[in-house]
């Protein structure tokens, strides 16, 4: 019993017992609690898509960006303290081919929020594309070819609504492409139909109107042209005979559809666009944007932070 107690209380075990017993197992022997990452941020987004092109002869007006935003009342969401993957969409491009739809715009995303690119226009032959493309917003449909569907896929609340029907013989007018707030118009006697409108929006602090769809293509018979649709507010491009034009950069507007007679081409989408606004309470300091076309502004007198994406790029918090 001696021994057995010499041997507990013996220098050499007596100082092994100590030295384990003043460190703490959980915290300095593990590391268990120490450090780890900064927590989430919560930020207000606007997201929205490039637009689709217009239509080639006679074709239909791009459908919007898809656009979706939690400014002003909306839900939040959280991004990681460290870098978060921005994307840009681009717009749908210029386009001659008169037997397919348009190429539709592509999508833009921030964390769990991703908005989809526009539809673009029906052209005049229904060729494998029987219909204009959905999207975002929808395109508008040439006199050979149905509207596209909006908001699809689907979100709530919309991203986007669809594009408008075109007008068969004798006139031959398209439909304006779907806009972020609502559809094209039909094209209709010798009109063809406008794009729909864009939503405006102050995330920035001033208000701009985004995601137009574009006009639709005027027709012709006979050598007779009619009237193109104007485009929507908010960067649609207009399908006018003599002033087609491309969807708003950054604004992510439909292209305008051509017309039928002349021919031409159809208008390009504008390219998308992402906000973040970080509420001055939770922006770190080291915020920052990446690359140097993006740009980073202090609202006064808030004093958030917003982070405007106009190029896929990083936003670091």
């Amino acid at each position: 019993m001696r021994d057995l107690k010499n041997k507990l209380t013996s220098s050499k075990n007596t100082k092994n017992i100590q030295n384990i017993k003043g460190k703490s197992f959980g915290y300095q022997v593990l590391g268990f609690g120490s450090g780890g990452s900064a927590a989430p941020v919560e930020v207000d987004y606007l997201v929205l898509a490039g637009g689709g092109a217009g239509g080639a002869q006679y074709g239909g007006g791009g459908g919007a960006g898809g656009y979706r935003t939690s400014f002003p009342c909306g839900t939040k969401i959280e991004l990681e303290s460290g870098t978060n993957d921005i994307v840009v969409g681009a717009g749908g491009a210029e386009n001659s081919n008169a037997s397919a739809t348009a190429p539709s715009g592509s999508n833009s995303s921030v964390g769990c929020i991703t908005s989809a690119g526009g539809g673009g226009g029906g052209a005049q032959s229904t060729g494998s594309s029987p219909a204009a493309g959905s999207g975002g917003s929808g395109g508008g449909g040439s006199y050979a070819t149905c509207l596209g569907a909006g908001n699809t896929p689907s979100t709530s609340p919309v991203q986007g609504y669809p594009g408008g029907a075109g007008f068969a013989a004798p006139t031959y007018v398209a439909g304006g492409g779907g806009g972020a707030s609502v559809a094209g118009t039909n094209g209709s006697g010798t009109q063809a139909g406008p794009g729909g409108n864009g939503l405006a929006n102050s995330i920035t602090a001033s208000s701009v109107t985004r995601g137009g769809g574009g006009g639709g293509g005027g027709g012709g018979c006979a050598g007779q042209p009619y009237t193109g649709g104007a485009g929507g507010s908010g960067g649609g491009g207009t399908g006018k005979t003599e002033t087609i034009s491309a969807g708003g950069a950054a604004l992510g507007g439909g292209g305008g559809g051509s017309s039928g007679t002349p021919a031409a081409n159809g208008a390009a989408g504008g390219s998308g666009t992402v906000i973040v606004r970080i509420p001055s309470a939770d922006a770190p300091a080291g915020v920052s944007v990446s690359p140097g076309t993006n740009s980073l502004a202090t609202d006064s007198p808030t004093g958030d932070k917003i982070a405007t994406f106009t190029v896929t790029g990083v936003l670091t918090l």
